[in-house]
Parts: structure tokens; sequence; C-alpha cells
């Protein structure tokens, strides 16, 4: 079958492995990089196996480039054939290859001449500004320098699709800020399909063009990255974007009734449909006292956690409805919170972001 160029990835179908059941519905365009996220167990890994030719479909198709390189039957071609790279997580350098002689395996591999292979090695090498490191092992390596040379040997050998894991989990937080933004100017210029597993959200926010979360092996929340990250779909997505997310019932006038107890009141009414609320714990006000003003959103808690994150205390008060709230270290001392203290909640209708349940 003749491929067609620049269709990007396209995977329909389903993997079942003993328990484990994984349904697939993926396009990628080229050009176009998608951030896949999910808890452990949700799929995300197998999904990378499965384009790259690790995992065979038990039916469906995969697709690079117009090409069927799976069907989940006949048709199968094994991974140095089908024209996708994949930058494992621990990025698998071989150590007894110098950088040069690693990122010119791709080529090699595909059946290019040693003296072709170390030439497209040097450009890639050059384009990704390692040539000075040509010449080391990966021994010598730092983990950011690792990391690019990886990449550089997935991209040398000429993929259409490009498949990262995790690209920057072995990284500390200063170098994985550092190289973050370098491999999003890489991503930006290649012109392949690129599908991104992470579970950090701020990498998926950063590098991606459009996210795809799985849950128990099904895709749960799909869109821009904006979108996903302001009206999660599942309270998986709310914790992984550090928003509060509620179910229930809404009504014509705005208030609605929550599943698992106590009842908000929106700016706009919902017509008595099945809606989410999510609100941001900057958005909650905590007080020693019932709270007089203006809030419509009041309502009793107590503390069950406080953790110090960089610049405020993440407050994890139990109540109905319970939130995470987020306050100085200097409200924290004077409201005298302890674990088990008593509050009240408080957030404006105007800060509820009310919209239809999946």
């Amino acid at each position: 079958m003749t491929a067609a160029a620049g269709n990007g990835l396209r995977v329909r179908g389903r993997v079942q492995r003993g328990s484990f059941d994984l349904d697939l519905d993926l396009t990628v365009r080229p050009g176009e990089v998608v951030a896949v996220l999910g808890p452990n167990g949700a799929g995300k890994s197998t999904l990378l196996r499965t384009v790259a030719g690790l995992t065979p479909l038990s039916h469906g198709t995969v697709e690079v480039d117009g090409l069927v390189v799976d069907d989940g039957g006949a048709a199968f071609l094994p991974p140095e054939h089908r024209a996708v790279s994949l930058v494992f997580q621990d990025y698998r350098l071989f150590p007894h290859l110098t950088v040069r002689e690693n990122v010119a395996f791709g080529p090699r591999s595909a059946g290019v001449g040693r003296a072709a292979a170390r030439a497209m090695a040097d450009e890639w090498l050059g384009r990704l500004h390692l040539a000075e490191l040509a010449a080391r092992r990966p021994a010598q390596l730092s983990g950011g320098q690792a990391q690019r040379v990886a990449l550089a040997r997935a991209l040398a050998a000429g993929p259409r699709v490009l498949l990262l894991d995790e690209p920057l989990a072995a990284l500390d937080a200063r170098t994985g800020a550092q190289v973050r933004g370098e491999l999003r100017r890489h991503l930006r210029a290649f012109d392949g399909a690129t599908v991104l597993v992470t579970h950090d959200p701020l990498e998926a926010l950063v590098l991606a063009d459009r996210l795809l979360v799985l849950e128990r092996g099904r895709a749960v929340q799909e869109g821009v990255p904006q979108d996903v990250a302001r009206r999660p779909a599942t309270e998986y997505v709310a914790r992984l974007m550090g928003l509060n997310l509620y179910s229930g019932s809404g009504s014509a006038d705005g208030r609605v009734v929550l599943d698992r107890g106590g009842e908000l009141v929106a700016a706009a009414g919902t017509g008595g449909a099945r809606v989410l609320v999510a609100v941001r714990p900057a958005a909650i006000t905590l007080h020693a006292a019932r709270p007089s003003g203006s809030p419509r959103n009041v309502w009793p808690g107590r503390i069950a956690g406080m953790e110090l994150l960089a610049d405020r205390v993440r407050v994890d008060v139990a109540g109905a409805p319970a939130a995470l709230v987020d306050i100085t270290a200097d409200a924290v001392a004077e409201l005298g919170l302890v674990e088990g203290a008593s509050v009240w909640l408080a957030a404006k209708a105007t800060d509820l972001d009310v919209y239809p349940a999946p």
C-alpha cells in the first residue's frame, strides 16, 4: 500500500491484554503535538507501544501518513519499518557508543550508509547544539544533555511520527524547565505528528496543541489545553489542573445541588441540567467566623490538612462541599489554622465556572 504523505497519525481500534482493555480513537495531524495524560494504568504506555509496533492491536487500524501499519490481523509492519521514533523516559542511549554514533544509529538502522549516517548525525547534533559533545559517551552527559541526544537520535531517523514517553521526568526541576523550552522549539519545527505522554500538567500545557486524557483505558476528555485546564471533565483532571470540581443538578435560579452534599449558587441558571462546577482554590476564602457581605456561597468546614507550596499554603477543608483552598502563610497565622479547626468558607457566584456534565 502506498503511503499518502502528510496525513499524520490515525489510530482506531482496541488493545486487549488480559483483563485490561484499551479503546483507541486518536488522530494527530502533521505538525501537531498531542499530549496524553492519565493516572497509572490508564493505557498511556500501551498507546505508545501500539503506535510504535511493540504491542499489536487486537482489532482496528494504525495508519502512519496513510499507510496501514497494523490492521489487527494480517497487516503488521515491525517497528523498524514504521517511520515511527520513540524516545523512552530513561532515553536508552547505547553506553558503548559515542554521542555521534548514538545519533547515527537511527539512519543506520534504516539502511543509510555509515558515512552518510554520520553526516546526518552531525547535522542533528548541530541543530540541537550538541556538536561539542559528539565524541563523549552517555556516562559523560548530564541529564539535560542525554535528553537532547535521545531526541536527536529519534529525529535523525526521519520519522513521520514522534513518540515521547515522559521526556522530562528524569530531570530535576531546574534542568527540566530549561529543557522544556528547547523541546518546545524543536517540536514546533518538526513537521510530523507528535504524541507526548506525561504526568506533568505544565509540560502538557506548554508543549501540546491538544490534550487527550485517558482513564481506565477510555478517553474521558479531549480538547485544546486552555479548555481542558479551565473545564475538567473528571476529578482526576481537576486535581491535575489544581481545581475543585463538583457534580450536581442545576436549576433555573442558579442553585446547584451537589451529588456529595451541599449546595452552590452560580451567577446564572442552568435549567435543571446535570452540570459540573469548577472552582479555583484561590477563589475560595477562609474565615474564623461566618462572614457577612456579598458572597452568595458560604458554608462551614473543618481543616483536614495543610501543605506548604512554593508561594502559598494549600488547605484541605472537609465540609459540604469539601474544598482545597489556597491562602498565604500570613493568613494561616492570622486565622490560627491548625488541623481540626472549624472555619467558614466563602466563594462568589461569579467565581464558579458551571458547564454541562459529559
